[in-house]
């Protein structure tokens, strides 16, 4: 981004440097506007006039024929000292750092997650386990799951191919062929996420489970890896039903959310 960008500036439009490099980073930016401050007195010391108004850059020799050296000396001084203190102030993060300081949010955002899933608790609300597209219940592609047999709930259409706990609780279950898993969680809730539609034919392949049955596991937590290419390749469809399987003991049932959804967003709750 800040090749072109700066080749764009060099021709006058300073846009796409402004807001897509140097105001993100701040300190690059500060630098910028110190190194125009710089030219801009030293062109009113020169006295530098012009033929019209919103040409600069490259393109600005055409209306400063008269002051041609000095205002180039303007723009090589600007340039020197935007550069010269850009080089001085700004280290980018080695990729230790960065790996480090992601490794950090991600833990803020799990922490984070794990307080509204307390929070949560008292009204027995669950929260996505995946990211993707929320279906109804009844528009599984598959029968036992629409018909609500084993429970009241919704499917997912995922865009990701990772599990993780919808909320603080244990696991009651995992399936040997390590598509499927029970979670029973705040209330009593018991919850069953069951990744794609007849993927138990796969025996495990292309499924890796991080957590063992009875495990303590919080909101946010990775439960599981999947591989999508590889349940398509078989034929099998990636919709995963994520039912509360006690439904029948609630009152009331109702879904949040369908359409787009993130991870740890509202996903339904029930009434006790």
């Amino acid at each position: 981004m800040a090749i072109p960008s700066a080749l764009s500036a060099a021709l006058g439009i300073t846009e796409p440097a402004i807001f897509g490099v140097n105001l993100r980073f701040t300190k690059p930016f500060v630098c910028g506007m110190a190194g125009g401050a710089a030219g801009a007195l030293l062109g009113s010391l020169f006295h530098i006039g012009a033929t019209s108004y919103g040409v600069t850059g490259i393109p600005g020799f055409l209306i400063t024929l008269d002051y041609t050296l000095q205002y180039a000396i303007v723009l090589a001084v600007s340039f020197a000292v935007a550069f010269g203190l850009t080089w001085f102030v700004w280290k980018e993060e080695t990729e230790e750092e960065a790996e480090e300081a992601g490794a950090d949010g991600q833990q803020g955002k799990m922490e984070k997650i794990g307080e509204e899933a307390a929070v949560a608790e008292g009204e027995k609300t669950l929260f996505a386990p995946l990211k993707g597209n929320v279906i109804q219940r009844e528009d599984i592609p598959d029968e036992t799951f629409a018909s609500g047999v084993l429970g009241n709930g919704v499917g997912i259409e995922p865009e990701e191919e990772e599990v993780i706990a919808p909320f603080d609780g244990e696991i009651s279950s995992v399936a040997e062929t390590l598509h499927a898993l029970g979670i029973t969680g705040p209330g009593g809730m018991e919850v069953l996420i069951h990744v794609g539609i007849d993927t138990v034919n796969l025996k495990g392949d292309g499924f890796e489970v991080f957590v063992s049955e009875g495990e303590k596991v919080t909101a946010g937590q990775k439960l599981m890896h999947f591989d999508m290419a590889k349940i398509r390749e078989k034929g099998y469809s990636t919709t995963t039903a994520v039912l509360l399987t006690n439904s029948d003991d609630y009152p009331g049932f109702h879904v949040l959310k369908t359409g787009k959804t993130e991870r740890m967003e509202k996903l339904f709750t029930a009434e006790a």
